[in-house]
């Protein structure tokens, strides 16, 4: 195992650094870690909210509204659990070095698509380039 990477607190991966150096995938692992914590919290606040709700409510419209509430919040948990597994899969992805490389043509993906969306497996040209492909896939 190697030794943990010291990360400032204001670190921000740059251009100017060697492209997925140990701080910037640290600093990914952290950002990707802290935010499946947040995921992880909101699905137990979720589960506690439908245990919650598991009453019966006499009045149709009130439970038809309850009923409503709690289809959203199961496609809501749906979400966070496939985005969770995104996160796991990035997480692998820096531990195997394959991370911030797109799996479309293997050119380095920008830090700034990667800071806003640390998930991202394609360049923007890739990704776009995927979704229009889709897209006509669909329309067939």
């Amino acid at each position: 195992m190697k030794a943990e990477t010291f990360l400032p607190d204001d670190y921000r991966p740059a251009e100017d650094e060697p492209f997925m150096n140990d701080r910037q995938l640290e600093y990914f692992r952290r950002k990707l870690l802290t935010w499946k914590q947040e995921l992880q919290g909101q699905s137990a606040e979720t589960i506690d909210n439908l245990q919650d709700s598991g009453r019966n409510v006499p009045d149709i419209a009130d439970r038809a509204s309850e009923e409503t509430d709690r289809a959203l919040e199961l496609r809501t948990r749906d979400r966070q659990r496939k985005l969770v597994s995104k996160i796991d899969a990035a997480l692998r992805r820096i531990d195997s070095n394959e991370f911030g490389y797109c799996e479309m043509s293997g050119e380095p993906i920008s830090l700034r698509r990667l800071d806003a969306r640390p998930i991202a497996t394609m360049t923007l040209e890739a990704q776009e380039k995927h979704e229009r492909r889709e897209k006509v896939h669909r329309d067939d």
